[in-house]
Formats: structure tokens, C-alpha cells, sequence
């Protein structure tokens, strides 16, 4: 399988600028918030802006390189891209579509995606679901070397996404070709993708599977981002290895970490569980306080109780009777808490970089 490579992109943005270094070889998901530079990416790899320096190749072909004047024009790159909205041409069939790179014909496209008997249909006609399958089929029939996804399932209403979702997982796995999707969505990342990159103000946060960003977030962003309460407090040490926090609250939490002095700790919602009465299990660390609100997703149901999101399923709300101002009992284990580094603004960052450049 080929290789993508981005070696020290520079790109002036009106705010910051992205500065950031990738490889991949599979699906690699990059995630941030909006404005974070991820399209940017995208951008600059299918040759749509031209960065400042750095270098992009796909194995021997060099796309970009700054130092050495390289700078292939789009239609010279051998890439799909899927844009955000699918930019279908609306004047033109399924089948027509397909066809306009002119590398393939359609026929085994419209048969693989499963849209063969659309192929008269114009995209005022097709589901989003089946848009999406029309725009893949278009990008893949340019016969690229690589394959960008600029936010895959933001265009899809919720009923819709979680089975466009998985179809789009099944058929990015059977690909032999570096992809690269941006996303704001951890959940959709952690679904296609083989590996995720956090990107914050042009620059990249953490990169791992997602288990990994989820088991060791690097900081309190990424934690906040992959979907964790964050709770700060005064930690103090017990002697053995492990911290007490006290919240501002007054609250006080266990935790398996060491730790000492003002800390943020991260909880995830699917490591709490509720009950009506007081638990009485090994759980060491209790939040009693009336449910705020309640959010069916699905299977799943959200609840805040206090200052803490839990998850269950819906099975265990019914089995509950929980409703909406009820007092319950939020609890999660000392293991269950991870400690993660409060995360610094860029400048924050900066200043630090160079007072550490000059010890």
C-alpha cells in the first residue's frame, strides 16, 4: 500500500498558522474543532492552496516541496476527493457523474457502491446516504492515489448517519489506498478510522488509535473532546501511589493516579453508573444529586447528574424509572479517573517552548 506524507507543512492562516506533520498508509482520521486548520489539510494535499514550505509526496511522487520549487497542479495529482456537500452536478445522471474524471468506466462503480439502478437519476432524486455512495464512486473512479473525506457525515440528518456510517466503514476497509478524512465528530473518527489525530490551531494534539486517546488523553482538550467529564479539584497524595481531589464542591474523589495540587480529572460517561439508593459496591467515588437533563441516543440514554454526564442504555433508565429531577447516586471506580494536563492556550504553549529552548 502506498504511503501519504506530509513533512512539515507550513500554511499562514489568518490567526495562526498550520504547522503539522502526517503519515499513512490506511484510513487516518483528523479531528478538531471548527476552525482548527483540518480542511486546511485536505486543501493543501489535493493542491486547492499552495503552503509555505514543507513537502507532501505519496511514495516516490512529490506533490509539493517547498525547498525545491515543486508545486503539481490538482488535475496532476492522483487524488479523490469527496467534499463536505458531495458537489454532485446536479444537471448530470448518477451514471454521467461517475464518469466525468474519464479514468474508468462506470459500470463496475455503479456495482460496487450498489447504485447501479440509479444510474439515470440526477442527485435531486438520491437519499443522502445514496449521494454519498454517488460522490465515492466519482472520486475512486480517478483511480487516485489517495482518497480525502472532508467531514463524511455532516451532511446527514441522525437516523440516517448511523447506517451511512457503517456502509462507509465496509467500504473504506476494502480499499488499498491511503485515506484521509477530517472530521469534528470523535465518534464518527473513532468508527472509520484506524487512527486518529487531534488537531488544535493548526497544530496536532495527539495521534494514536482511539482507544489510546481515549485510555491516555494527553491533555484536557483531547479528553473533553473524546468525550469525558472534566472535573478540577485539589488533589492530595495517599501514600500509596494513588490521590484524593477534592472538587469545589467539596466533593471528594479517589483517584488511581498520582497526583499533587491543582489537577483535572477525567471521567467518561460509560464508566458511571447510577442508582436510586446508595451503592453498595467497590465503587469509591459517589456524586449525589438531582438528574438536569436526559438525552435518548439511540440504545443509549445521556444523563447530567450534577456535574457529570453518564451513560446507559435504555434497558437501565426503564428499569430505573429515571426521570428529570430525580435525586440518584452517580458513582465510578478510583480506576475509572484518569489525571490529564490542563491544556494551555497556544501562547501559553509558545512562551513555554521557548523558555524551555533557553535552559
Amino acid at each position: 500500500m502506498a504511503t501519504l506524507l506530509l513533512n512539515r507543512i507550513d500554511v499562514p492562516l489568518r490567526s495562526y498558522d498550520l504547522e503539522l506533520s502526517l503519515e499513512l498508509c490506511s484510513t487516518l482520521a483528523l479531528v478538531g474543532p471548527s476552525g482548527a486548520g483540518k480542511t486546511t489539510v485536505l486543501r493543501a494535499v489535493a493542491g486547492l492552496l499552495r503552503p509555505r514550505a514543507g513537502r507532501i509526496a505519496v511514495d516516490e511522487d512529490i506533490w509539493f516541496d517547498g525547498g525545491n520549487g515543486v508545486n503539481l497542479p490538482p488535475e496532476e495529482r492522483r487524488v479523490g476527493l469527496v467534499f463536505q456537500e458531495y458537489a454532485l452536478f446536479p444537471h448530470m445522471t448518477v451514471r454521467r457523474n461517475v464518469e466525468y474524471a474519464r479514468k474508468h468506466r462506470a459500470d463496475d462503480y455503479l456495482e460496487r457502491f450498489g447504485i447501479a439502478h440509479l444510474a439515470r437519476a440526477h442527485p435531486a432524486e438520491l437519499s443522502g446516504g445514496e449521494k454519498q455512495r454517488v460522490a465515492l464512486a466519482r472520486a475512486l473512479a480517478r483511480d487516485p492515489q489517495v482518497l480525502l473525506l472532508d467531514e463524511p457525515l455532516s451532511a446527514l440528518d441522525a437516523h440516517t448517519k448511523t447506517t451511512v456510517r457503517a456502509e462507509l466503514h465496509d467500504l473504506l476497509a476494502e480499499l488499498d489506498i491511503p485515506v484521509l478524512l477530517v472530521t469534528h465528530d470523535f465518534e464518527d473518527a473513532a468508527a472509520l478510522a484506524d487512527h486518529v489525530s487531534v488537531i488544535v490551531d493548526g497544530r496536532l494534539r495527539q495521534s494514536g488509535t482511539p482507544a489510546e486517546l481515549v485510555a491516555r488523553p494527553a491533555d484536557s482538550f483531547v479528553a473533553s473532546f473524546t468525550g469525558a467529564n472534566l472535573l478540577h479539584g485539589y488533589a492530595e497524595p495517599t501514600g500509596n501511589g494513588s490521590a484524593r481531589v477534592r472538587l469545589a464542591d467539596g466533593t471528594v474523589l479517589s483517584t488511581a493516579d498520582a497526583a499533587h495540587g491543582e489537577v483535572v480529572l477525567a471521567v467518561y460517561p460509560w464508566d458511571v453508573t447510577l442508582a436510586a439508593t446508595h451503592p453498595d459496591d467497590s465503587a469509591l467515588n459517589v456524586i449525589r444529586a438531582p438528574i438536569r437533563s436526559i438525552a435518548e441516543l439511540g440504545n443509549r440514554v445521556r444523563l447530567t447528574v450534577g456535574s457529570i454526564t453518564a451513560e446507559i442504555t435504555t434497558e437501565s433508565r426503564a428499569r430505573l424509572r429515571l426521570e428529570p429531577g430525580q435525586l440518584v447516586y452517580a458513582s465510578f471506580k478510583a480506576t475509572g479517573t484518569r489525571v490529564v494536563a490542563e491544556h494551555q492556550p497556544r501562547e501559553a504553549e509558545e512562551r513555554e517552548g521557548r523558555a524551555s529552548a533557553t535552559r
